[in-house]
C-alpha cells in the first residue's frame, strides 16, 4: 500500500507504510491512499493510528454542501423515484382500459411519490452511507453537528420538516445562503448538516 502525504501544502510520495515512520507525520497531516476519493487526516486512518500511536480526534465538519449540490441531488432522487413510478403505472395500463381510467390511474397515486421520497430519504440518510443515491453521486451526506451519523428518528424529523422550508415561498431553502454552515430551516430544526468531502 502506498500513501501520498501533504507536506508544506504539497502532495508528496508515494510512501510505503514503513516509510511513513521516518516522516514527521502529525495527527492532522493529510494523507491519501489508493481507493480514497480525497485526503484524510492521519488520525482518522486506523492503520496509521496503530503505526504512529495517534488517538482518534473527532472534529466538527468544516466543509458544507452548497445549495446547487443539494438541489441537484434532490432532482436526481426525484427523477429516479418518478421513473419507477412511471414504469409501475405503465405496467398497470395492461389491466386498465380507457383513456380516462388511465389518466386517473396515473394522477391519483401521484402524491405517493412524495411519501416514498420522505421514507426513502429518511432511511438512506440514517444508514451507514448517510446519503441517498443523489447525494452519493455528488459526494455529500447528512450528519449531526459533529459529523456523525444521525438516527432514523432524527432523519425522519428532518425530512418531514422540509415543509417548513417550502411553505414560506421556499425561503427556508434560500436561507442556506445566509447561514455559515449552509443549513436550511429543516436542517436547523433537526440539528443536522449536509457536508461534502474536503478537496485539496
Amino acid at each position: 500500500m502506498e500513501y501520498t502525504v501533504v507536506i508544506n501544502g504539497k502532495p508528496q510520495g508515494p510512501y510505503s507504510l514503513a516509510e511513513l515512520k521516518n516522516l514527521d507525520i502529525k495527527p492532522n497531516t493529510f494523507i491519501r491512499k489508493p481507493g480514497m476519493d480525497d485526503y484524510k487526516e492521519a488520525h482518522a486512518m486506523e492503520e496509521l493510528r496503530e503505526l504512529l500511536g495517534f488517538k482518534y480526534q473527532k472534529t466538527a465538519p468544516q466543509y458544507f454542501a452548497a445549495f446547487d449540490q443539494r438541489l441537484l441531488a434532490s432532482v436526481i432522487d426525484h427523477f429516479i423515484i418518478f421513473g419507477f413510478y412511471s414504469v409501475i403505472i405503465l405496467v398497470s395500463f395492461v389491466f386498465i382500459q380507457g383513456k380516462d381510467a388511465r389518466i386517473m390511474a396515473f394522477l391519483i397515486p401521484f402524491p405517493s411519490i412524495f411519501i416514498i421520497k420522505l421514507i426513502y430519504g429518511s432511511v438512506a440518510e440514517s444508514s451507514a452511507s448517510q446519503a441517498t443515491i443523489g447525494k452519493k453521486l455528488l459526494n455529500i451526506k447528512v450528519t449531526d453537528l459533529e459529523g456523525s451519523r444521525i438516527s432514523f428518528g432524527r432523519s425522519l424529523a428532518r425530512n418531514f420538516s422540509k415543509i417548513l422550508s417550502v411553505v414560506p415561498v421556499f425561503f427556508g431553502y434560500l436561507y442556506s445562503f445566509l447561514n455559515k454552515k449552509n443549513q436550511c430551516w429543516h436542517d436547523i430544526a433537526a440539528d443536522a448538516l449536509v457536508i461534502k468531502d474536503r478537496l485539496i
